[in-house]
């Protein structure tokens, strides 16, 4: 995105921290995804992400997007930062993905294997979503984020506390990236930020890449994979612009 009359210098994504999910899925089975809270260290690591968060908003303005599930609330009430908050705003749209009502272990681990094989991006979880759902409510997100952006109002920090995959999908979105890309990707750990950060000819840059568990390049798409490149071998990778 080319950004060059936007007022933020910064857009800071948060993952919340440890919630009691993390520590123990069964909890799905019984406490419905939305209201399942952090664990102390879970409030621990996000009080320490406020000190670092701090110190990169340099004490100026944030306006802030929050999930609506009760461990992203969790995560910014403990982040310490509230004299710098100008502006709250609850946004369902960055949820988590949503896997299934209250779940069964079992079958969501059965579903899991078959979305490792399958593909992350597309598999749609019975009675929830797939990355690619996700991906377009995160794309109506984006589209009131750049209004919000463009008032002369508008504080020099944005602060977004989401889920890990609306974090890589919100990026994948926001770079244009290609599906097969984001299947590389991993989360960012509990409590772990990743920051665009604008340059001085308006567009913005990530400031850390998120971890990659293959190795896969920004431009490749589907027509670039073993299966098809065995089957097509004259084609070469190109760059997605």
């Amino acid at each position: 995105m080319d950004a060059s009359d936007a007022a933020p210098e910064r857009i800071v994504l948060l993952r919340h921290g440890e919630s009691e999910a993390n520590v123990d899925p069964s909890i799905y089975e019984r406490v419905p995804d939305y209201r399942i809270p952090l664990t102390a260290r879970g409030v621990d690591q996000a009080r320490e992400a406020g000190e670092r968060l701090r110190e990169q908003f340099g004490g100026r303005p944030v306006c802030v997007y929050v999930s609506p599930y009760l461990r992203a609330h969790q995560t910014l009430a403990a982040l310490g930062i509230d004299d710098l908050i100008e502006r709250r705003i609850e946004e369902p749209r960055l949820r988590e993905q949503d896997w299934a009502n209250y779940q069964d272990s079992r079958e969501i681990a059965r579903q899991t294997a078959l979305r490792d094989t399958y593909g992350h991006f597309f598999y749609r979880f019975a009675e929830g979503e797939s990355g690619a759902d996700v991906f377009d409510r995160v794309s109506t997100f984006l589209e009131t984020l750049y209004r919000h952006l463009s008032k002369p109002e508008y504080p020099p920090n944005t602060l977004v506390v989401t889920h890990g995959l609306t974090m890589r999908l919100f990026c994948m979105r926001w770079f244009h990236w290609s599906v097969e890309y984001f299947e590389s990707l991993e989360n960012p750990g509990n409590a772990q930020t990743r920051s665009l950060v604008r340059q001085p000819g308006g567009k913005f840059e990530l400031e850390q890449e998120f971890a990659q568990w293959r190795a896969t390049p920004q431009g490749q798409t589907i027509l670039h994979t073993t299966a098809t490149a065995t089957a097509i071998p004259s084609v070469a990778p190109s760059v997605i612009e």
